[in-house]
């Protein structure tokens, strides 16, 4: 029997088109979601309580779209629901859709929960040595295209060369990813070193003007253009170079504040992965460095930043790292910082926005601006707020 269709909904444009081959198996074959906001956000508000988060509104309507659509059988389709397990409402993202599902006619269609805190065990995904190996090197080379290619893209002088280098790469890491090959620590490393020499070669216009913009927040706010309404190339039309951190800063923090608790082998494991994760970011970022690309500090670095800033109290959601990574995009020569949360994310609206003044005042010759996204506010609000931003003079 042909495996069934695991629905993903957004959340991370730079490392799905990778991460998703993690979820490949026998049982199940990925699909990343995609639509348009307006219609998903529609899908959304229509059933739940504009009180819930801004995200959740966004993937009940992406789901929705997707099982509507008739591309996929209800009875042979699943959805992946990642979970924080922690302060999050995120956390909670599984009981809040089954009723709507249900409502809608789609009792048959499973929630799978993707967590490490044993959250919704009746409905996890199990987690197998494969999936960890391809979702390691996924995330490394999801970094990768990330910082490169947001570096590389507001500066190329033929337009277009970047986004192609980096389908082309998709492509070929997806090979990898599906043959179980390049997947050794050693070799997720050369390939990017060779994807650093191919973002070398790429001609820039050296003389076109361009500031330096970095984002911080929530991680649905920063990884997710249906999420901060396409912010990225908003910015780079305004001629900015967009400073956005990888996903394995968030996943070593995740490691190293999440797994208190849970079940013995996952905290093992999870373990594990740090104490290879931080060498490798370290490598990682020697690799980087030396093609002339600016990347923030290791894991541990920032860490040791945040102690300094005061902010190491709160882990839940970005915590203590939008503190860390705010300072160190300041100190790696990006002055101005965006702050993107979603409306009603309270860890990030109470320990994240309640960080700004006292940054400000810790971070002199910068400027922090924050900017919130919901379903109530319309283009022109945010992007008025962030043109407040990008037209101030430093």
């Amino acid at each position: 029997m042909p495996p069934k269709t695991l629905l993903i909904p957004s959340l991370l444009d730079a490392h799905w088109p990778l991460l998703q081959w993690a979820f490949q198996s026998p049982a199940w074959t990925p699909v990343v979601l995609e639509g348009d906001r307006a219609e998903v956000e529609h899908l959304g508000l229509g059933r739940a309580h504009n009180d819930l988060c801004y995200p959740f509104i966004l993937i009940t309507g992406q789901v929705l779209h997707a099982l509507r659509s008739g591309k996929y059988d209800p009875a042979r389709t699943g959805v992946l629901i990642s979970q924080t397990g922690d302060g999050c409402r995120g956390s909670c993202l599984i009981r809040l859709l089954r009723p709507v599902l249900d409502r809608e006619g789609f009792a048959q269609v499973p929630l799978l929960s993707f967590n490490v805190r044993g959250v919704e065990r009746t409905s996890a995904l199990p987690l197998s040595p494969t999936m960890a190996r391809r979702a390691l090197a996924a995330a490394f080379w999801g970094d990768a295209l990330l910082l490169m290619g947001n570096q590389i893209r507001p500066a190329e002088r033929h337009a277009g060369e970047t986004e192609a280098l980096i389908r082309r790469w998709v492509e070929i890491l997806s090979g990898d990813l599906t043959a179980n090959r390049n997947l050794s620590p050693a070799a997720i490393l050369r390939r990017c070193r060779k994807m650093a020499r191919d973002f070398q070669a790429v001609e820039l216009e050296p003389d076109r003007p361009i500031q330096n913009v970095a984002l911080v927040g929530d991680i649905y706010s920063k990884y997710c253009s249906l999420g901060n309404w396409n912010l990225l190339r908003f910015l780079e039309r305004h001629s900015c170079r967009v400073g956005v951190n990888g996903l394995t800063w968030y996943a070593l923090y995740y490691l190293d504040s999440h797994l208190e608790t849970g079940p013995l082998p996952t905290r093992l494991g999870g373990k594990l992965l740090a104490a290879l994760g931080g060498p490798m970011q370290r490598r990682f970022i020697g690799i980087l460095r030396a093609a002339g690309f600016a990347v923030l500090p290791p894991y541990r670095a920032l860490k040791t930043l945040a102690r300094e800033l005061n902010a190491t109290r709160c882990a839940l959601g970005s915590g203590w790292l939008l503190a860390a990574e705010t300072a160190a995009w300041v100190h790696t020569g990006y002055r101005k910082v965006l702050s993107g949360l979603p409306f009603q994310c309270l860890p990030g609206h109470i320990y994240g926005r309640g960080q700004y003044a006292a940054l400000q005042r810790k971070l002199p010759g910068s400027l922090i601006a924050g900017v919130d996204y919901d379903a109530s506010l319309r283009d022109g609000t945010v992007e008025n707020r962030v043109r407040m931003l990008v037209d101030t003079e430093l």
